[in-house]
């Protein structure tokens, strides 16, 4: 069998949380992640002397890691959790119960009993007011147990099995002492500062290739100059103040080496540019700064290079980019193995997951054949994320995969440099698409009012700075004008993009908001000068949080008619609405089978319509299950399965291992899947109060999504009063 060559090339990246104004950090997820993923993704290859890997650490991050590590850095939920529980307040109280089960739920609360206590206790759905209700019901004891499992459930597996302290914290669960409490986070900062070192260690034992990234995550093309946009998207609408600062971008590959190289005592080979994103100018940037390698996805290949957009084939080998004599060479990653990991195999069985994963890097060297004779498969997601959403954080996937991996011949992971070192590239490439790994273009950070307006204030500060620099040379060279830089280099990272517009939306939308636009104000604020107006209003816009219109409620009882479209307006106005394309959080899923689900009911059925991004007649679709989990008041499985010809070949509900159809008349498959539910085929209780459930989708009975992405969906009983209670409310 041909030997393929797997480069992985995990990204650890965390935005910047300091706030410019008093130091503070806003969020505590550096910290956290330093004990869930960052020491352990490099660690765990004790165990594997054969895994060779690729690691990007972006700058930014190792700042704030360091901060942590001295000391130096503070945020609002490690001084609440290092607060005794004796002297919390009310408002310290409330501030904890609405803020310390910011997990995911399903992986790091409900596997350890005595944090899946408290958060029933608290209630899953909790306003301020409700917590202010239930808070005299919570001891001290339940305080100070709340304090640990918070930290303690973002301490990676890897920490059980070689830290005795974490361990025995496992194993007690409960009733924890201040004493303990004080010696978790101590153990916490302790890691933070461990993390360079490790990977300078592994690097140095030649087990693994640190690469980099520009130094605050910029989109490097759009500081070039944001027209860029207009290559990947040429209608798309681009601000009104033209950003084009290539110094800008100079300044952050180049101060990314320099810090690079006081860690690791060299300069770096490799970079991962931010969220993928190249163009011809950041080719000419890499190779000044010497970078030898730069990575991106497959849309970027196939938008530059013919062959490669006719043949996949292409996609498995290195290239040599050369704009004008700027050159350096260039890898793309495999965009379904990469988004496999980062989005399918959490939810599968780790041995049927690593099996899938190494079946489709052997069957890419059979694909491949004789038309390159060293196929390299390349992937890279991001390395910290996406575990929270696996059993154990990942690491029974990693560990299974791993092992296989060593015993695998006809599979060889490889260090990207000592690959190009021995099988340089023989294909060149002499113009390069802008774009980055989501869509091929840059419409996540550009394009959208909200970005827009971002990008709009940005300049206006960047420019008000220079001018002022230059109507007062003494202010050159001193310490404010210094810093005044620093913030604004800061507030071209692409983080804050990240949540404008209408993609991505967590419940720090407002905290990221405050953040951009604290850095700007703190930029005039360092030059003793008015701050503009308009920086004191949210970008993020405030006529509905995109919470809310990710998911619309139903306002009154509807009975569609079942024939597979929306036969007119009235029939489904008054139902609820699940958007799936504006649900992507820290991450970003680019294609789901799922477009959109609707969803109400009357007195006798529950109602769902689901529409798909996959044509309901298309091949693709006969591998696919769709699912309604039912998970309360009782555990059942709606499962659905038609043809090519819209034929539905099942239509049944599954609990406990029997499987009873449900009658044709009540689903229809057209230009959506339309069903209606009985609720006598669910067999409820007399005395449930509301109905929860999501909606999945199985491809060769192995799921590979789920919506909501970590919540449910929650219907009241249905009364003849709920049409009145629902305007009510």
């Amino acid at each position: 069998m041909k030997k393929v060559y797997l480069a992985f090339l995990w990204h650890q990246h965390q935005p910047i949380y300091k706030n410019p104004l008093n130091n503070v950090y806003e969020l505590p997820w550096v910290r956290l992640h330093a004990t869930k993923d960052y020491y352990d993704m490099a660690a765990i290859l004790e165990d594997y002397p054969k895994i060779k890997l690729n690691i990007n650490l972006v700058p930014s991050l190792l700042v704030q890691l360091d901060e942590y590590a001295r000391g130096e850095a503070k945020d609002k939920f490690l001084d609440l959790t290092l607060k005794p529980a004796l002297e919390l307040s009310e408002e310290d109280k409330i501030f904890i119960l609405m803020n310390f089960f910011m997990a995911n739920w399903e992986t790091m609360v409900f596997p350890n009993n005595r944090y899946y206590q408290l958060l029933e206790k608290r209630g899953k759905q909790t306003s301020e007011t409700d917590i202010k209700r239930i808070l005299n019901y919570f001891k001290d004891n339940d305080m100070r147990d709340l304090q640990v499992w918070f930290n303690l459930s973002w301490f990676d597996p890897y920490w059980r099995k070689n830290d005795g302290f974490i361990n025995e914290l496992y194993i007690k669960g409960r009733d924890f002492t201040e004493d303990e409490k004080r010696k978790l986070i101590e153990k916490q900062l302790q890691i933070c500062g461990m993390i360079a070192a490790k990977h300078k260690e592994l690097q140095d034992k030649g087990q693994i290739e640190v690469s980099v990234t520009p130094f605050y995550h910029p989109i490097l093309p759009l500081l070039c100059d944001t027209n860029n946009a207009l290559d990947a998207t040429p209608d798309i609408v681009l601000p009104e103040r033209r950003f084009a600062h290539k110094d800008d971008a100079q300044w952050h590959v180049n101060n990314a080496v320099t810090y690079y190289e006081n860690i690791f005592g060299k300069r770096p080979s490799g970079m991962w540019p931010s969220e993928g994103s190249v163009s011809n100018e950041v080719v000419a940037l890499a190779a000044g700064n010497g970078i030898k390698w730069l990575a991106t996805d497959e849309a970027i290949l196939f938008g530059s290079y013919k062959s490669a957009s006719q043949n996949r084939q292409y996609l498995f080998r290195p290239y040599t980019v050369n704009i004008n004599g700027n050159i350096v060479n260039m890898i793309f990653r495999d965009h379904g193995l990469s988004d496999s990991i980062g989005f399918v195999y959490s939810k599968w069985n780790s041995d049927d997951a690593v099996r899938d994963f190494i079946d489709k890097v052997k069957n890419i060297g059979s694909y491949v054949g004789d038309s390159y004779e060293y196929p390299l498969v390349s992937v890279i997601l991001d390395g910290e994320n996406c575990w929270e959403y696996y059993k154990n954080d990942g690491w029974d996937f990693l560990t299974k995969l791993y092992g296989e991996l060593s015993k695998e011949e006809s599979i060889e992971t490889v260090k990207i440099s000592d690959y190009l070192n021995r099988f340089p590239p023989k294909d060149t490439i002499t113009n390069l698409k802008a774009g980055s790994w989501i869509n091929g273009n840059f419409g996540i950070w550009i394009g959208h009012s909200e970005d827009n307006t971002a990008w709009n204030y940005l300049g206006r500060t960047r420019d008000f700075l220079l001018d002022y620099e230059q109507k007062n040379p003494s202010f050159k060279g001193s310490e404010p004008e210094k810093k005044a830089w620093q913030i604004l280099y800061a507030a071209e990272g692409s983080d804050w993009n990240w949540w404008y517009g209408e993609e991505h939306s967590s419940s720090n939308d407002e905290i990221f908001d405050k953040l951009f636009r604290q850095h700007l104000m703190t930029v005039y604020e360092l030059l003793n000068q008015r701050i503009p107006d308009y920086l004191y209003k949210s970008i993020k816009m405030l006529r509905q949080s995109l919470a809310k219109f990710i998911m619309t409620n139903p306002t009154a009882l509807i009975s569609p008619k079942i024939d597979g479209e929306i036969s007119n307006f009235f029939e489904w106005k008054n139902g609820g609405l699940y958007s799936v394309g504006h649900t992507g959080g820290s991450m970003h899923q680019v294609s789901t089978v799922i477009k959109n689900f609707m969803f109400g009911f009357d007195l006798n059925n529950i109602y769902i319509n689901i529409m798909t991004n996959v044509p309901t007649n298309s091949k693709d679709i006969e591998n696919l299950h769709f699912n309604i989990n039912f998970l309360t008041p009782v555990v059942k499985k709606i499962s659905v399965k038609f043809d090519i010809n819209k034929n539905v070949v099942e239509f049944a509900v599954i609990s406990n291992g029997e499987k009873v159809s449900i009658s044709p008349d009540n689903i229809a498959v057209k230009t959506l899947i339309e069903m209606a539910i009985p609720l006598k085929i669910l067999e409820l209780p007399d005395d449930f109060n509301n109905i929860e459930f999501t909606i999945s989708v199985d491809k060769d009975y192995m799921e590979i999504e789920r919506w909501p992405y970590q919540s449910s969906v929650i219907i009241p009983k249905p009364s003849e009063t709920f049409n009145e209670t629902a305007w009510m409310v």
